[in-house]
């Protein structure tokens, strides 16, 4: 339970100090640490549940997509300004590296091995973000004809 805190509060920081990075206006930063914080302990949860960082990439990715939509109503800002704050911890750089370096050392095995995983991880982030982002936008065109159709009668 400590390890899950102790992530949690690293990711809450690594998140904001990429907040400041990307310039992201000063009201929002604690709302994108949060989310972010969110999306990893999503990740770590689901990857050790499951044994696999493309689940895990995939789910932390699901929570950053939901929890950005939402901040991004209810802050009335654009969902981007939450979303790639909130990405950037899920981001398989480690594995990138790791593919370079097996490149370097001549072993194309392990550097397919290692590219092909963290591809998968990159891919299952773009499609949580890309699966939230379309189950919500359903979610709220049913909500709006909903509403039509009350205001009609």
């Amino acid at each position: 339970m400590t390890d899950m805190l102790t992530m949690f509060v690293l990711a809450l920081l690594a998140t904001g100090a990429f907040s400041v990075i990307f310039r992201v206006p000063v009201r929002n930063i604690p709302v994108c640490m949060v989310i972010g914080a969110m999306g990893f302990i999503a990740y770590e949860i689901s990857f050790n549940y499951y044994a696999s960082p493309v689940i895990g990439c995939f789910f932390g990715a699901c929570i950053v997509g939901l929890l950005s939509s939402f901040a991004a109503r209810i802050f009335k800002d654009a969902e981007t300004i939450f979303v790639i704050p909130g990405i950037l911890c899920l981001v398989p750089g480690a594995g990138i590296f790791n593919t370079m370096a097996a490149v370097l050392k001549d072993d194309f095995s392990g550097a397919a091995e290692i590219g092909v995983q963290t591809l998968m991880m990159a891919g299952a982030i773009a499609v949580g973000l890309l699966t939230i982002g379309s189950i919500l936008r359903v979610l709220y065109s049913m909500a709006r004809k909903t509403v039509r159709i009350r205001d009609h009668f």
